[in-house]
């Protein structure tokens, strides 16, 4: 009996590790398909997209050195913008809604409950409803700042990479706020109690005591923030002034020539450098984010 129950256990693994093989060969084969077709020239990736490089299409570095000076903006530029604003925005989101989601979670009022539906309502609501009025209300509003040039005080729109860390912090509120809100129930609230009661205020006790143990979930939402952020093409194509500012998923659909045509070497090659960040920054990551998930479902 005990026999044939083992020889189930090892047929069920041995499918299990052949189906989940199979799903990990369909992940990666675009990635690989991307990394073959950015060393070939531009008519052997139209014609033999998924050939291997050989002696006539093999171009080298030419599609990564064709792709960075391509133009008149600079490749690096784009680099820093969108490192820039990924960064910004990452942080600002974290910061706001775990302390929004200590807010809600632990003030039982009317108020807190509208803001917690509010942010779960967000999530449901398509971009494309609200992008064409949103690109409009990016021109018009106007932020006041110091400028340190003329020494006097300035108005500055959301239109810029500056400044766009505040939508970005609009559109990623809802999921991050639902997820901190969620972890900050299972905190025991004696546990602040006991921080005020040494002397601790509301800001202390979040910083000291409250988002050190939110240190799992914290990770976990960073990363999906900062791999949303980092491979978003609509909202900065919508909302910047591309006469001034691109990030990187714009520079590359500009890679065009004349009459459109697309120079799809340098395109596989940028595309490749522009995931290869998220890459290692996921797989540097993943442990935090297994942890996080792995402690909601635990204490949840």
């Amino acid at each position: 009996m005990q026999t044939s129950l083992a020889k189930k256990h090892d047929r069920s693994k041995m499918v299990l590790t052949i189906a989940f093989t199979v799903i990990c060969i369909v992940y990666v084969l675009p990635i690989v398909i991307v990394l073959i077709n950015s060393f070939k020239t531009n008519a052997a990736v139209n014609t033999d997209t998924f050939a291997l490089p050989n002696e006539d299409t093999f171009v080298g570095w030419q599609n990564y050195i064709k792709g960075m000076t391509f133009g008149n903006y600079p490749f690096i530029k784009a680099v820093f913008y969108s490192l820039f604003i990924t960064l910004v925005s990452s942080a600002l989101i974290l910061i706001c809604t775990s302390m929004a989601a200590w807010y809600v979670a632990r003030v039982g009022s009317l108020f807190s409950k509208i803001v917690y539906y509010l942010c779960v309502f967000s999530m449901v609501v398509p971009f494309q409803m609200v992008m064409f009025t949103l690109s409009r209300t990016a021109e018009q509003v106007k932020l006041p700042y110091f400028s340190f040039t003329s020494m006097a005080f300035a108005k500055i729109g959301l239109n810029t990479p500056w400044t766009i860390p505040i939508v970005y912090l609009g559109f990623g509120a809802g999921l991050a706020v639902f997820m901190f809100s969620g972890f900050v129930k299972t905190i025991p609230l004696e546990i602040e109690e006991a921080a005020a009661i040494d002397g601790c205020g509301p800001v202390r006790t979040f910083f000291l005591v409250v988002l050190p143990m939110l240190k799992p979930t914290f990770i976990s939402v960073g990363v999906l923030e900062i791999m949303w952020v980092w491979n978003d093409y609509l909202l900065p194509y919508l909302v910047l002034d591309r006469t001034k500012y691109m990030t990187i998923p714009i520079h590359i659909q500009y890679l065009k020539g004349s009459y459109g045509t697309v120079d799809l070497g340098a395109t596989m090659a940028l595309i490749l450098l522009s995931i290869i960040p998220v890459i290692v920054f996921y797989l540097l990551c993943q442990k935090y984010i297994i942890k996080g998930v792995a402690a909601g479902a635990v204490k949840g």
